[in-house]
């Protein structure tokens, strides 16, 4: 992997599906010394394409987009290449977007509200295989895990597969969709819903949505 301490640019692709954020963010990096974008994605199916043909340093990606989504992408990615250094750029603050966004491959998490020398710091240090997670945000899911306390976030018992699939049943995807953008049969995608609404206590999808919504893991 490049580094900016060697001279040599740090390599980045961008993933996102507002032309407009990637536009901007473009303009920043590539004004930014030893930063160079090297291609641009508007959903994660061509983003990890274009990872398989760009090989970058960072992936910079956003998690609410339209197809597979930023998880999959990012399980995706990592499945074909364990050392690939992604970090996630969101609207999303929750804890528990950080948390699983985490354990299904990224290495940092930033949200939108970020400001540039942030967002370039992020970069360079994962860029370096060290984790990156946005200050404020670290320090509350650290205060939370010395509380140890579940009821924090409900959504800590799901398994990454099953968070993966509450989201994409929280945005309106139906069971043979979420099929058919992580690659898995309806029957599976049955069989993990009906784990979910039994782990969390759940009646109905309004239920699941308000959920969501209150744990702040999709866009209301």
């Amino acid at each position: 992997m490049a580094s900016d301490m060697t001279g040599e640019p740090i390599t980045v692709i961008l993933v996102d599906d507002h032309p407009v954020v990637r536009a901007g963010y473009r303009r920043l990096l590539e004004s930014t010394t030893n930063i160079r974008v090297v291609a641009e994605a508007d959903d994660g199916e061509t983003g990890h394409l274009l990872y398989l043909e760009h090989k970058p340093d960072v992936v910079v990606l956003d998690l609410n987009m339209a197809g597979i989504g930023g998880l999959e992408t990012i399980r995706r990615i990592k499945a074909g290449d364990p050392d690939v250094r992604i970090l996630v750029f969101s609207m999303l603050n929750s804890e528990a977007m950080v948390q699983h966004a985490l354990k299904t491959g990224a290495s940092g998490y930033i949200t939108k509200q970020c400001g540039a020398k942030q967002m370039i710091q992020a970069i360079r240090q994962v860029s370096q295989g060290k984790k990156y997670i946005d200050p404020e945000m670290a320090s509350s899911i650290a205060a939370n895990m010395t509380l140890n306390s579940a009821s924090e976030d409900p959504l800590s018992i799901l398994t990454e597969r099953e968070f993966q699939i509450f989201k994409l049943m929280a945005e309106g995807n139906s069971c043979a969709q979420i099929a058919g953008m992580i690659s898995i049969s309806p029957k599976t995608v049955g069989v993990h819903h009906t784990n979910i609404m039994k782990k969390l206590k759940l009646q109905n999808m309004a239920q699941l949505v308000r959920l969501a919504i209150s744990c702040n893991v999709t866009l209301a």
